[in-house]
């Protein structure tokens, strides 16, 4: 899921973001975060939705003539 992140990576990012944000505004910053890539992840699925859409009518053959 995270590529070639480690648990040693992992951690020390959390720890930063610990020091960054204070452990009162982590969760805050936290479900902003996962709040950010659901829409993005919504934007994604339906711009390949369009594009599936649009590969499709194209792949239809003309019957007007």
């Amino acid at each position: 899921m995270f590529g070639s992140i480690g648990s040693f990576e992992l951690f020390l990012i959390l720890l930063v973001a610990l020091l960054l944000f204070g452990s009162k505004q982590l969760p805050q910053v936290a479900r902003n975060i996962g709040k950010g890539l659901r829409d993005f992840q919504k934007a994604t699925q339906g711009a390949k939705d369009e594009i599936q859409r649009l590969v499709e009518d194209d792949d239809e053959p003309d019957l007007k003539g």
